[in-house]
């Protein structure tokens, strides 16, 4: 039976949350799921430091500009150790264009975390777009298979 425990049940239930936050738009949402310390590397926000500028630099830029933000919590692996944690995945999107037309944004993330007063909470947040950029790299074919070995 202890096979079938979920290693990362808690973190792949913060990507859940994370996922519906970034849906709707809820910047204050997703403040309560991060450090007041978070280091992010984003989409269009290079390196950033601290909850506030993360959010400036990444969030208020995308999170309005995006329609079915899709995290695949079930392809995620990660690893849980005391009170700190990992969890890396793939991830969807569309973009919308000024004449509101959209394209597709398929990305991938990793995410650390520490647990304070029962709680997880992203210490650093890595979201990247698959190489090549949006309009120009087409759909892995594995993207919604299992990650792909090294």
């Amino acid at each position: 039976m202890a096979a079938d425990i979920d290693a990362i049940a808690p973190l792949r239930a913060w990507l859940r949350e994370w996922q519906a936050r970034v849906r709707a738009v809820d910047f204050e949402g997703g403040r309560t799921m991060c450090a007041s310390e978070i280091v992010a590397f984003g989409t269009v926000a290079p390196m950033v430091e601290g909850i506030d500028a993360v959010m400036d630099a990444q969030w208020h830029k995308v999170w309005g500009n995006i329609r079915d933000f899709t995290v695949h919590t079930d392809q995620a692996r990660g690893a849980i150790a005391g009170d700190h944690g990992w969890a890396a995945t793939t991830w969807d999107s569309r973009g919308t264009r000024p004449d509101g037309s959209t394209f597709q944004r398929p990305g991938r993330l990793t995410v650390a975390f520490v647990r304070r007063d029962g709680r997880w909470l992203a210490t650093h947040t890595h979201f990247s777009l698959f190489p090549g950029g949006p309009d120009v790299a087409p759909r892995p074919p594995d993207a919604r298979s299992a990650p792909a070995k090294p």
